[in-house]
């Protein structure tokens, strides 16, 4: 017998978080079927799910190969006849017999059944093949079944929301319509889509349909509110991110569609729908991942566009999605002035067509001329600060010498025993973490359950142990951080942590990776019994897998053992001058309560690739938060410096005659 195989990868993104807390799913409380409860789970932790063995996609071939299983050899995925349905099952709706409908993930060796929806791991399908299964059961999209009391949740809602059209005051759907952009979206549309409207939180209602069938599994509410002169939108999805993931407009796409337009939005797949006719699909988190088991829905297409935002970030974005699916098949369209995001390029009247038909190949086999980089050049010209990358909102001054965090680089982070690395080094990924920057944590030192509770201080902005009457509604926030842990613990060999972080780019896509530390992993490479060369072996990988990857890697490494007295510099970093060589950024954590009396610590940016700038500012330790916060109302607490020997001195008033270098001036608040 075949079994049935475990739910989905758990997955967790952004989702804007509220002053107040407004009950489950964060839906106004008349909404919500009774009082929030909270059940006990095992595994509280999203910790990170590695395959015992990792698969590859030749290994994949010569198991089914073996065993007799024909095969076909696709885009992202192998298809292969499914075990779950009766040959009755395998025709479909215009009578054609769709005898390969099992889909493998080459990556990672998961499957799906198309017709059964049966899904589960490479493991799960060798025991079934070999016979060491027990039975079989339905599976559902992508994921577990969604919860009973999600499902109850899901039809409450829809049940209460209306047709847009069926409003009865004019000048609410007027309002309706302005507020989300839909003036030049017609009723035809919304109801191809059965979009529908949820007037008590003033928000759309975006349906997800099982595959083959209208039964509603899962909603995305999209609220507006008003900020400023524009409108701030907020999305809920329910079930919670990662209990279920769907495609919006899914059921509208049939088999002998070959092209497909991917959007990061379902108002921009509803204009491109009008405009163009063609099949267009939303992703259900946007532009922070794409997850792995979407990929057999969207095997069946010769040509994928990406139309995913008008920012630099949903470029990126595109780009690393194209290597899921296969490039040769993608293309991309170039944000700009001029190629805005679908629905606004629907509102201002551009051809919708002539966009689509200059999206670039995502694909080419080497770079031949600058022609073929000159777009994306003026991509980075026209977007300065996008380009820089994202900023922190908890240390201002580092933002402004680093500009910002940015894929692709790799950062090298020291400080002495007990300064608070490890303290200060979480607080500095949980900053973006909370603003959408996926990331993975390898804590080899400490635990997961003691790293988690120290991030959830912080998060919280105060001890939780005081006021456990808040713990669920923090923890309820912090749950749907993208943040993923290792469950690695004491030394590790560097190709199974890069194993493990390269499955993490594939499935969560990953865009921060934080080892602390190097030196846990030392001890189990057998290069060599000279220690230095194992550090610049270990360093050389991480390098070559953040280029690789896109993906920024912050490496924490002690430093060598030295006086107490004496600031540490660049060449203070454990190891050869490989780390300080192959890293775009270096930060010390400078501690002098050993010298000057206790709390005397700040940040110093011994190296910055991108632009130059270097400097440093002070911190201050926050015990009952465990945060870093910068003193309030300092004169000059951020100081660029020229070299290694200190900080300069300060830029003469204007006006008077030899004033200092503009590169060695001392900026203040």
């Amino acid at each position: 017998m075949w079994v049935l195989l475990r739910g989905g990868y758990p997955l967790r993104i952004l989702l804007p978080l509220r002053g107040v807390w407004m009950g489950r799913r964060g839906l106004p409380r008349n909404l919500v079927p009774g009082p929030p409860r909270r059940r006990y789970r095992k595994e509280a932790l999203p910790a990170l799910e590695v395959p015992v063995l990792p698969v590859t996609a030749t290994e994949i071939r010569q198991y089914l190969r073996g065993h007799g299983i024909p095969f076909q050899d696709g885009h992202s995925c192998l298809r292969a006849p499914s075990p779950f349905v009766e040959s009755s099952q395998l025709k479909d709706q215009t009578g054609v017999t769709n005898s390969f409908s099992l889909f493998i993930d080459k990556t990672t060796g998961r499957f799906l059944c198309m017709t059964s929806l049966a899904e589960g791991s490479w493991e799960d399908f060798q025991a079934s093949v070999e016979g060491r299964g027990d039975g079989t059961r339905d599976g559902v999209l992508l994921s577990k079944t969604p919860e009973a009391e999600d499902i109850e949740e899901v039809q409450r809602i829809w049940d209460r929301a209306v047709p847009l059209w069926e409003l009865p005051d004019p000048e609410e759907v007027q309002l309706a319509r302005t507020m989300f952009g839909l003036n030049k979206v017609t009723d035809d549309t919304l109801r191809r889509f059965s979009v529908r409207y949820l007037r008590s939180a003033r928000s759309l209602v975006f349906p997800w349909f099982s595959p083959g069938s209208l039964r509603l599994l899962g909603l995305k509410l999209l609220g507006a509110e008003g900020q400023g002169n524009g409108v701030h939108y907020v999305e809920t999805t329910i079930p919670r991110p990662g209990a279920y993931r769907n495609l919006f407009g899914l059921p509208l796409i049939s088999r002998r569609d070959v092209e497909v337009v991917l959007t990061s939005r379902e108002l921009d797949s509803l204009a491109l729908n009008q405009s163009m006719g063609l099949p267009t699909l939303a992703l259900p988190r946007g532009t922070s991942c794409l997850p792995p088991a979407l990929l057999p829905y969207l095997e069946q297409f010769r040509r994928i566009v990406f139309w995913l935002g008008d920012d630099l970030r949903s470029w990126e974005a595109a780009k690393l999605f194209a290597r899921k699916l296969n490039p040769k098949r993608c293309s991309l369209v170039r944000p700009g002035d001029h190629q805005p995001c679908p629905l606004e390029a629907l509102n201002r009247g551009l051809n919708l067509s002539r966009i689509l038909r200059s999206a670039l190949p995502a694909w080419h086999k080497s770079i031949v001329s600058f022609r073929q980089l000159r777009e994306e050049v003026l991509g980075e010209l026209s977007n300065v600060e996008q380009v820089a990358g994202v900023r922190w909102s908890r240390f201002a001054d580092l933002s402004r010498l680093l500009k910002g965090h940015r894929k692709g680089e790799l950062t090298v982070f020291t400080g002495p025993t007990g300064s608070g690395k490890t303290t200060f080094i979480s607080e500095y990924a949980l900053d973006l973490c909370s603003q959408g920057v996926n990331t993975l944590w390898g804590s080899f030192e400490i635990s997961n359950v003691r790293l988690a509770r120290v991030m959830l201080t912080q998060f919280a902005m105060g001890r939780l142990e005081e006021q456990l009457d808040k713990y669920d509604e923090w923890a309820d926030r912090f749950e749907d951080l993208p943040l993923y842990f290792m469950t690695f613990h004491g030394q590790q060999s560097i190709k199974t942590v890069i194993d493990t972080m390269q499955h993490a780019v594939y499935v969560y896509d990953i865009c921060h990776v934080v080892i602390d530390n190097l030196q846990f992993m030392m001890g189990q490479e057998q290069l060599s019994t000279d220690r230095i060369a194992a550090q610049d072996y270990i360093v050389g990988a991480f390098r070559k897998f953040a280029t690789d990857s896109s993906c920024h890697v912050t490496l924490v490494i002690h430093p060598r053992k030295e006086d107490d007295d004496k600031e540490l510099q660049t060449a203070s970093i454990f190891g050869s001058a490989k780390a300080s060589q192959e890293a775009d950024n270096i930060l010390i954590l400078q501690d002098r309560k050993l010298v000057t009396g206790p709390g005397k610590r700040y940040l110093q940016v011994a190296k910055n690739r991108f632009d130059g700038d270097i400097g440093v500012f002070p911190l201050e330790f926050n015990k009952s938060s465990l945060t870093f916060s910068i003193p309030p109302k300092s004169k000059s607490r951020l100081k660029k410096i020229k070299d290694d020997n200190g900080p300069v001195a300060k830029k003469p008033s204007s006006g008077k005659k030899g004033a200092t270098p503009k590169n060695s001036e001392t900026c203040s608040d």
